[in-house]
């Protein structure tokens, strides 16, 4: 019997499509954009929503792919998927992924050569993490590497056109990104935030190479150390550079520069939403290294997964921009609903 459709779509075709994408953790994609943004020091406009709709479609490109690159295994391991379950054919979701990987590109292209020179490698590391990649020893860095690529292209994408850009919500001025030098520039501040967004990622996708089998404690207990790392680090009040421009600048990472205190408002953001972080991922990550079977390290997965969008919003607010956090963070309840949701009718998000 397949299995019920994600909540709010519709039985059926819909249904296994929106299974097929994991509708779910797409709520983890747009705060890549934002923090990148943030990141720069930039405001998000335009150019950053196309951005994100590049995102959007990339991330779901490589869901896609995904399943039509694991059919025979999902045919073994997990029948009840889309794809080996008939639902859906295997020629349509390789269809999908090229149309949508296409579409990322397009939005990119729109938002700037910068932008666009930053999503053809993250479209490259999609499609090779997904063909070759996924089940070697460099799979989890490849998929580190594309978060990290992900929060760049807000960066670049932001800054690519913009002769002047100044602080949000968090009050004060300062000089945006010139076209081109400018964008480099902006994607280099942003590089310390997408280490940190990277390293999340890796331990998750680590995790996530045993959920159906069980059986690694090694990962979760290495996963729970990284979230202590990257707590600490989100919540070092080290964030803005000279001269007005922020940095999401992580000690000890190159290109981190100076930093002076951020604002109390800020840092406390930061602090909280490193808080959230934490606990979003720490206890499943816990328990999964306690009992590593694959229920409780499915469930460490999408603790994880999850636990992306407080610390893009830690990032964001620890770069200077607050209203780019709280924006970031308000995604975290709609993609909570949407995960218990869909886990009370057995559709995983991983």
């Amino acid at each position: 019997m397949p299995r019920p459709a994600v909540p709010g779509v519709g039985p059926g075709r819909l249904g296994a499509w929106a299974e097929l994408l994991r509708l779910p953790a797409l709520f983890t994609v747009p705060g890549d954009a934002l923090a990148g943004a943030a990141a720069a020091g930039a405001r998000p406009g335009v150019r950053t929503l196309l951005a994100v709709g590049s995102s959007v479609c990339l991330y779901e490109a490589g869901m896609a792919l995904n399943d039509w690159a694991d059919r025979e295994e999902d045919a073994r391991e997990r029948p009840h998927r889309p794809i080996p379950s008939g639902r859906i054919r295997p020629a349509a979701a390789l269809t999908a992924a090229g149309a949508l990987t296409g579409a990322g590109l397009a939005l990119a292209a729109g938002a700037g050569r910068p932008a666009l020179a930053v999503a053809a490698p993250l479209a490259a590391t999609v499609w090779a993490y997904d063909l070759a990649l996924k089940h070697t020893p460099a799979g989890p860095a490849a998929m580190a590497a594309a978060r990290g690529l992900d929060l760049l292209l807000g960066a670049a994408a932001t800054t690519g056109a913009q002769d002047d850009g100044g602080r949000d919500g968090g009050g004060g001025g300062g000089a945006g990104g010139r076209a081109g030098g400018g964008a480099g520039r902006a994607t280099r501040a942003a590089l310390p935030s997408a280490v940190l967004l990277g390293g999340h990622t890796l331990a998750v996708t680590a995790v996530s190479r045993r959920e159906t089998t069980g059986g690694a404690v090694l990962a979760p207990l290495a996963a729970l150390a990284t979230t202590g790392v990257l707590t600490r680090l989100v919540t070092h009040r080290r964030t803005r550079l000279p001269a007005g421009r922020r940095a999401a600048a992580a000690p000890g990472l190159p290109g981190s520069g100076p930093a002076v205190p951020a604002a109390p408002a800020a840092g406390l953001l930061a602090t909280a939403l490193g808080a959230a972080y934490a606990a979003t991922a720490a206890r499943p990550y816990f328990h999964a290294a306690l009992n590593p079977s694959p229920p409780l390290t499915q469930r460490a997965v999408g603790g994880g997964i999850r636990a992306t969008i407080p610390l893009q919003a830690a990032l964001a607010a620890r770069a200077g921009a607050p209203v780019t956090s709280l924006l970031v963070a308000a995604l975290a309840p709609a993609g909570r609903w949407f995960a218990r949701r869909a886990a009370m009718r057995k559709v995983s998000i991983t």
